[in-house]
């Protein structure tokens, strides 16, 4: 007879103490099959395909190993521009992102912005030049940003695809393949 072995919390993923207080927070005890099965996978710096259904925790499945990494790790000495890429298709999922990184993250040094089209790109340039450890970003808006220098993606640590499959619906294909092609090989 097989016997369902008790839930994980949290705790047992080995995400650091700042971590573990926001997720706490938010009154999350047990990580869903999606992060319980992606965060150990990602905290040991390997790449990952994830699909799971809307609502199943997918967000925090990569948003906490994400800010787990860049905060244990200092960035290379002199080194600019972000540290962490999330590409996703659409201005409102961005926002949501953001707000997850922003939560999860509420008690770490780690800053992030949100780029994306349909709004003056100033403020974003300027949220960029005050430096930015994650980008959270469309690709159309994160293509004219570069291509006006208001941003490198050569210090990248690791990259998101949000949605791929929606972004390939959505014709972003040639878009990402040139993204992918600014940022390190090495990168996650």
């Amino acid at each position: 007879m097989l016997m369902e072995s008790p839930p994980v919390g949290f705790d047992a993923l080995n995400l650091i103490d700042p971590i573990c207080r926001a997720v706490q927070s938010e009154k999350y005890t047990h990580p869903t099959p999606i992060q319980s099965q992606a965060i150990p996978h990602l905290l040991q710096g390997r790449d990952l395909l994830g699909c799971a259904q809307t609502g199943t925790g997918k967000t925090a499945a990569f948003a906490l190993p994400v800010l787990h990494l860049l905060a244990e790790k200092q960035p290379a000495s002199g080194a600019k521009g972000p540290r962490a890429l999330v590409l996703t298709p659409t201005r409102e999922l961005a926002l949501q992102i953001s707000d997850s990184f922003r939560t999860y993250g509420r008690h770490l040094n780690l800053k992030q912005t949100l780029v994306f089209g349909g709004v003056s790109p100033k403020p974003q340039i300027n949220a960029l030049r005050r430096g930015v450890d994650i980008l959270v970003a469309t690709p159309g808006r994160l293509l004219d940003l570069y291509q006006q220098r208001c941003l490198r993606l050569d210090n990248i640590e690791v990259l998101v695809l949000d949605e791929a499959d929606r972004m390939l619906d959505m014709g972003f294909l040639p878009d990402i393949k040139k993204i992918y092609a600014m940022t390190p090989n090495n990168r996650q």
